[in-house]
């Protein structure tokens, strides 16, 4: 069991959290992870880049291995995905389309054309919520009809390279893109509330390539998920103030 303790360099005001490792579970080191989320109860994970880019359905925890798994032409770069009223939305990266599955049976309902990059994509039940990359998360329906959006701040300063987004307890959890923390926004306000430090989650003996970034929040209603893109581990774990 490890506990990580986050430094007292955050801002005034975030809380700032200990990472507790709870279970690990075996990833695939081939994943660039891009979205991760349970689906009645199952893991599911969005994986990228350009000739590899894929949709896996229920993820054994045990094994890692896919029940199920959707390749995309090699134009494609895949990021976020989620599901929301039996449909499975996944966005690309900067091909401008926003393609729409049947969760249960991954068959093609329809694709639309979306306005901006595609990176982190996540459900509070009721609306669509994407990052692109930038300070700002957009919020809308299964039409892309936007709804509005927001600015992340913290300490009053934008939060760039928002990326996977993950909807837990009415607040939304995102990676910040090649660091090695996660921000809790209030979805509201767009500020942040609480800071995790996930420094040496995977140990620098684990790591292979210098694009193994943190990228990956799941909760499955009690328990929380992190993960990395082409990570060999997947770690369950709690918060600790």
């Amino acid at each position: 069991m490890l506990t990580l303790a986050l430094t007292s360099c955050a801002p005034a005001g975030v809380q700032q959290y200990k990472l507790q490792v709870i279970n690990e579970y075996p990833h695939d080191t081939q994943a660039y992870t891009q979205g991760l989320f349970f689906q009645d109860g199952k893991l599911q994970e969005s994986t990228g880049n350009y000739g590899r880019s894929s949709f896996r359905k229920n993820i054994d925890l045990e094994s890692g291995n896919c029940e199920r798994k959707l390749d995309f032409e090699s134009k494609y770069f895949v990021e976020g995905s989620c599901v929301l009223d039996g449909e499975l939305f996944i966005l690309t990266w900067r091909e401008a389309v926003l393609f729409v599955y049947d969760a249960a049976t991954l068959e093609f309902r329809r694709a639309h054309r979306y306005p901006r990059q595609g990176w982190g994509l996540t459900t509070d039940g009721k609306q669509l919520i994407s990052s692109d990359g930038s300070s700002r998360l957009y919020f809308f329906d299964k039409q892309l009809k936007l709804i509005r959006k927001v600015e992340v701040t913290m300490d009053e300063k934008p939060v760039l390279y928002l990326n996977e987004l993950e909807w837990i307890d009415g607040k939304i959890w995102a990676n910040v893109y090649q660091e090695d923390y996660i921000v809790i926004i209030n979805p509201d306000s767009g500020r942040v509330e609480g800071k995790v430090d996930c420094r040496g989650l995977l140990p620098r003996s684990l790591r292979t390539r210098n694009t193994d970034v943190l990228n990956g929040i799941a909760y499955d209603g009690q328990r929380i998920f992190l993960t990395g893109k082409y990570w060999p581990r997947l770690y369950e774990i709690r918060l600790t103030p």
